[in-house]
């Protein structure tokens, strides 16, 4: 679907590419939303109005604020504007003029705004009485704006340029899309995000908390949490001795002087814990890749030796401003499943392979089939913002493209989306909504053994560089936990279950055989629970499936004198009696496969 446009300089095109198209929809639907708020409201002044990649939304400041029955009124008020087949008219003026303007208008925040980023001359679009300071380009007019294809969605606290010690501002979020199915398609899936959300499944569900007491962005596991996170760690961490990798473990805390070396205390300085101790200035780790570089760093290595795989359940700490914290998705101490891959040039296409195998190996394993895959390189046009030579930076790419087409995997060049110390594959998975995760990731690093000199002998007898990769699976524990609790809806496979089974006994005299069951059922290594409460069955079985336990196994008289189990389970309900060993026989086979259905 294509849409036209008008550009800044006034003159009119048209747009074809559907996701271009969009974000100049939104672009613009954001403009008349606050064209909205100003005329319902006029003693509010204007931050920012971006489309983001499921909507948009403007910063606004006003003495009084907005409250939850506003939105309503200026989404209202939006399909009123919209009718008017307003023209969002575009003019070049100077510098001068538009802060002239802009400050007897009183928004403040736009003359700030222009004073830093306009040059000498400048772009503004006045849609009806509203103007704004904009590099455009946006619609032709209102009349091209479906009022069935946007809603207003909420509203939430910001700060001024998103800094905490700047002017707090509340932000207006809406959405909108190129035709109206596609936004009910949207709403639809946001209906479904709210009863999957992991901040309530995690505190109904007692899997874990966030402490205000103890501080914002700091995840507490409880025991079931516990045991989901381990059973994770466990999986991951036997198929990567499995695979070569050898586990290490690196301190919580070093000197300054190590991330002076990598270069992280001056280009991520802001979002570093830095504290003393003694004489000594000491980080808390953000990352784990300097602690790995030491490790290699301990001996002399041998092109013998080579590839080195390190693999750490590292724990680290970032500083996040707290208007962007969100349950387990972002926090500010979490632990990533990180791995650094030091190798030979020749040895790297391999290794390359072999990681994309592992990464589709673990998706397919937690029950993900679905996933886009991202190849982020430089800009050609940029060469010299990029640490490596053309010689790395060739090599790299052609390692990346070709375990791609080996494997027969489509993925999307990102021009210019590459880190600046190497290019990169992201692994997007697709929950079961449809929304995609970012987790995994494949990067080169030209940049590290370089700055920490690192070598190794090669059969020549001369020193060489080794080729450093950067690996992540599941991204951080913690957020990938927070993905599969919404994909599952909480509902875990059984092998991830924390509890696989609930054993019930239907009255007292029955208390002992459950407790038989239960032994017998944890012996053969499976988590077990029983349900002893004097309360009715109904009721039991209630709790259980509000718990989300797979098995619920009810023993009563009849099952106590033939040594069976009356099954239910999640799944299908009623599956009526079988003798114990049988139903152990299915559920091991269940945990074996890992499969997400009996």
């Amino acid at each position: 679907m294509s849409v036209k446009i008008v550009y800044a300089d006034g003159t009119v095109g048209e747009v074809a590419d559907a996701n271009a198209a969009l974000e100049i929809y939104r672009h613009s639907t954001s403009h008349l939303m606050a064209a909205a708020v100003t005329s319902l409201f006029p003693d509010t002044h204007l931050g920012i109005g971006p489309a983001i990649s499921d909507g948009f939304y403007y910063d606004f400041a006003r003495p009084q604020g907005f409250v939850a029955e506003d939105l309503q009124k200026i989404e209202k008020r939006m399909r009123e504007l919209a009718s008017m087949d307003l023209k969002y008219e575009p003019s070049i003026i100077a510098k001068e003029e538009a802060i002239e303007y802009f400050t007897g208008q009183g928004e403040h925040l736009k003359v700030e705004l222009i004073q830093e980023k306009a040059g000498e001359r400048l772009s503004c679009y006045r849609l009806g009485d509203f103007v704004d300071f904009c590099t455009g380009p946006h619609l032709v007019s209102t009349s091209q704006i479906d009022p069935e294809s946007f809603r207003v969605l909420n509203m939430a606290g910001s700060y001024w340029k998103g800094d905490e010690h700047n002017q707090q501002l509340q932000r207006i979020y809406g959405t909108a899309f190129l035709t109206s199915e596609e936004l009910k398609a949207y709403l639809t899936q946001l209906e479904e995000a709210k009863k999957r959300d992991h901040r309530k499944l995690g505190r109904d569900l007692d899997l874990f908390s966030i402490s205000e007491e103890a501080g914002p962005g700091l995840a507490f596991w409880h025991p079931k949490g516990t045991r989901v996170r381990l059973l994770v760690e466990e999986f991951l961490r036997k198929e990567l001795y499995r695979r070569g990798y050898e586990f290490v473990t690196t301190p919580h805390v070093a000197r300054d002087a190590l991330w002076k070396t990598s270069g992280h205390y001056d280009y991520y300085r802001q979002n570093m814990y830095v504290f003393n101790i003694d004489e000594d200035e000491f980080v808390l780790k953000p990352m784990n890749c300097p602690g790995h570089i030491q490790i290699y760093k301990s001996q002399m290595r041998s092109y013998r030796d080579l590839p080195l795989r390190f693999a750490e359940f590292g724990t680290v700490y970032r500083y996040e401003k707290s208007g962007v914290l969100h349950g387990l998705l972002r926090v500010r101490g979490f632990t990533q499943d990180d791995a650094h891959i030091f190798s030979t040039r020749e040895q790297v296409g391999d290794e390359i392979s072999a990681l994309i195998d592992l990464v589709l190996f673990v998706m397919k394993s937690f029950g993900f089939d679905q996933y886009k895959v991202e190849l982020s390189v430089r800009d050609e046009s940029k060469k010299e913002d990029y640490a490596g030579t053309e010689e790395d930076w060739h090599m790299a790419e052609e390692a990346l493209t070709a375990s791609l087409r080996a494997r027969g995997i489509e993925w999307t060049r990102m021009e210019g989306e590459a880190v600046f110390y190497g290019p990169k594959i992201d692994v997007k998975l697709i929950d079961a909504i449809g929304r995609p995760w970012q987790l995994s990731t494949v990067q080169f690093d030209f940049t590290l053994p370089k700055r920490f000199n690192l070598g190794y002998t090669g059969s020549d007898g001369q020193v060489h560089q080794p080729v450093m990769l950067h690996r992540a699976l599941l991204g951080s524990v913690e957020r990938f936990l927070g993905v599969l609790i919404e994909h599952y809806a909480g509902a875990f496979p059984v092998w991830l279950a924390p509890v696989q089974v609930v054993v019930i006994p239907i009255a007292e005299r029955h208390h002992e055989y459950a407790r038989k069951v239960a032994s017998r059922l944890t012996e053969a290594d499976l988590r077990v629970e029983i349900d002893d409460r004097n309360e009715k069955m109904g009721y039991k079985i209630r709790s259980a499936q509000t718990q989300k336990i797979p098995y619920m196994l009810v023993v009563g008289d009849k099952e106590v004198e033939s040594g069976t189990v009356s099954v239910r389970n999640r799944f299908q309900g009623d599956e009526g009696s079988r003798p114990l060993e049988e139903f152990l026989r299915i559920i091991e086979e269940t945990v074996k496969t890992r499969s997400v259905r009996p």
